[in-house]
């Protein structure tokens, strides 16, 4: 009788698991299509220029690249992640002494790729150098480029160490 009602108890659980597991998604599937339609639209009526579009990625004080670099016009699956040279003009979260402060934010961006690629030694990995000569701040909350900003399943699985691509 205990071993019967045992196995009651954990098959209940399990059945309420997958229940509160499934109602986990924070956006439809129809809202995700529609944030990435519309921010499709929005790029796409950028104005072409001398100049890029910047999404600050700060992953701590671990890595040191900055973020994501696109031309204007260009999806953000384009966009390069990249370590800034700050020797004409200091990145916006240093300027302000208030180092990953701006994570999430967009900037028009002033300068250009030095052709030169940056070791960076916590992800083992080779980053293009962008020469910032200065910048613009576009938004503090702009759409989301990363699929873990759509959904809490997506950001349970990014960990601390992983390094995400915009989509």
């Amino acid at each position: 009788m205990i071993n019967r009602v045992f196995r009651f108890v954990v098959a209940l659980n399990v059945v309420l698991a997958a229940f509160f597991l499934a109602g986990c998604e924070t956006t439809s599937s129809a809202g995700i299509q529609q944030a990435r339609a519309e921010a499709a639209q929005r790029i796409s009526a950028e104005t072409p220029g001398d100049y890029f579009i910047g999404h600050r990625y700060f992953k701590g004080s671990v890595f040191k690249f900055w973020g994501y670099v696109r031309k204007p016009g260009q999806p953000w699956n384009t966009a390069q992640l990249v370590v800034l040279n700050e020797k004409q003009k200091l990145a916006p979260d240093r300027e302000k002494l208030s180092f990953g402060s701006d994570n999430n934010y967009e900037y028009k961006l002033f300068g250009s790729f030095s052709g030169q690629t940056v070791y960076e030694p916590a992800s083992n990995g080779f980053y293009p150098e962008f020469v910032l000569k200065g910048y613009e701040l576009i938004s503090t909350n702009p759409a989301p480029i990363f699929r873990s900003q759509y959904s809490d399943r997506a950001r349970a699985s990014v960990g601390g160490m992983q390094i995400e691509k915009p989509e």
